[in-house]
């Protein structure tokens, strides 16, 4: 049976809930208890582990031999507009409809992957629906290195087939998957004491985006490009540097850094940086339009700044290290292969502390990459670690899920789906590599601007995808 327009308002309705529940990562323990709640109240069975994953049973007659996995992550981005007040510990999201989407004023929507969510849990309350037996599992922490799917233990999955609703195309297919690292970086500071006058340079309205699916769109790293501004103006004026914060998740292009400086001779430094920035901004305008800054000069007062060579250390760290697209795939057309990015950048009290995100389609070259950046940091007195791995998902070359997602999507929409590899990661990896012979795909409605404040969700998108899920699971009963 297909569903109908209240099948639908109930994916909605759920999603709702979601945003009302504080679910930013590491803050799962509401949210978890959210989906047991629904699965108590529809006498589902259901396992929660430490990790706070969720996992809900709906068997048939022929259980397991019929059964699918369908996936999400109950995490999403927390991230606002500088200017907006919010508790992402305590407060929830409010979407907001607007031209066709679902959005929130000033902070990340949290439809990646709170629709993958909404969508099960309407699919598991709809009796009248032909399924096959579904284990629904509900994961914590994807977004700061897949936590939850790598505590999960798999053996309390019987099914070998899985559907990951955590694309973000709807014409797309995702069957492959990049495998990535986090690479973290703490450059030693040593502070002294001068009297001098405060300056703020806050570097703003860059775009941002995921680290993984944006990359290739040329965006600016905010704190890649406040190494290019101190380092000009280490060659134009003296000053020094108090602290400098930019981005707090590894996986997001930061969109903002803060620089807290000092000089003798403010207002000089204030016309050279604005006379740099404005070059700049006519550099950039093309691909980021709406970055601007602020420079605010404060008091004459003591401070603590970094010394001549810390200060000289994380200028040369952020002009120099590596960033970006390191290589494009000679196999698959338009996939970026390798890549890192650097997104945090914070001042703390005994040093500079640095976090990227690498990623690789291709284990060899992620391994490689790692090894560039401990070379790399060699010369600097740091401490390096490396955390959150994750394996790659390696392309199938005979899936009947495949075949069979794609001629339903052709037979309800009469269009062929894009069938893909992406840079980005995804929990399908860690899942293949925990179940042997899994078959896997991933999909999901389009979702523009996740991990920014402009993360929007086509409303027919998210129609769409729904009743193509509904439609894909009577196949498979």
């Amino acid at each position: 049976m297909a569903c109908n327009k209240f099948d639908t308002e109930r994916v909605f309705y759920y999603f709702n809930k979601l945003c009302s529940i504080p679910h930013g990562s590491g803050n799962m323990n509401d949210i978890a208890d959210f989906c047991v709640n629904f699965a108590k109240e529809h006498n589902l069975e259901y396992k929660r582990d430490n990790a706070n994953n969720v996992i809900i049973y709906k068997p048939t007659k022929n259980y397991p031999n019929d059964a699918v996995i369908l996936q999400g992550h109950l995490d999403m981005v927390c991230q606002k507009d500088n200017d907006f007040d919010i508790d992402f510990l305590k407060d929830g999201i409010k979407p907001l409809i607007k031209d066709g989407f679902l959005t929130a004023e000033h902070t990340t929507l949290g439809a990646d992957n709170g629709i993958a969510v909404a969508m099960i849990l309407a699919i598991l309350e709809n009796d009248r629906l032909i399924t096959p037996s579904i284990e629904a599992v509900f994961t914590t922490d994807e977004e700061i290195g897949m936590v939850g799917a790598k505590a999960l233990d798999t053996s309390l999955l019987k099914a070998k087939r899985m559907i990951n609703i955590d694309s973000e195309d709807e014409n797309t297919l995702t069957v492959s998957c990049a495998g990535g690292s986090d690479f973290s970086v703490q450059i030693p500071a040593v502070y002294t004491t001068v009297t001098s006058t405060e300056i703020t340079v806050i570097l703003k309205g860059l775009k941002g985006g995921h680290s993984g699916i944006e990359i290739d769109k040329k965006r600016v790293n905010a704190n890649i490009l406040a190494g290019r501004f101190l380092n000009y103006m280490k060659n134009q004026c003296e000053f020094g540097i108090i602290s400098v914060n930019g981005g707090d998740k590894s996986n997001a292009i930061p969109n903002c850094c803060t620089l807290k400086l000092c000089a003798n001779q403010p207002k000089d430094f204030k016309a050279k940086a604005q006379e740099y920035l404005q070059l700049i901004k006519s550099e950039i305008s093309a691909r980021e339009p709406d970055f601007n800054w602020e420079i605010v000069i404060g008091e004459e007062k003591e401070l603590k700044t970094l010394s001549e060579n810390t200060k000289n250390d994380i200028i040369s760290v952020l002009l120099t290290c590596p960033n970006g697209i390191m290589e494009m795939s000679a196999e698959i057309e338009n996939l970026v292969e390798t890549s890192l990015n650097l997104g945090v950048l914070n001042t703390q009290k005994d040093g500079i502390f640095l976090q990227f995100a690498l990623r690789s389609n291709k284990q060899s070259a992620l391994d490689f990459l790692e090894e560039k950046l401990y070379g790399y940091f060699e010369r600097f007195n740091c401490k390096t670690t490396l955390g959150g791995k994750y394996p790659t998902w390696e392309f199938k070359e005979k899936s009947d899920l495949r075949k069979l997602y794609c001629e339903t999507y052709f037979a309800l929409t009469g269009e062929q789906v894009s069938v893909e590899a992406i840079h980005a990661g995804l929990e399908c990896a860690v899942f293949s590599s925990a179940i042997p012979g899994l078959d896997c795909i991933a999909v999901g409605p389009t979702i523009l601007g996740a991990h920014t404040t402009d993360e929007r969700l086509i409303i027919s998108s998210a129609e769409k995808i729904f009743n193509i899920l509904v439609s894909l699971l009577k196949k498979l009963t």
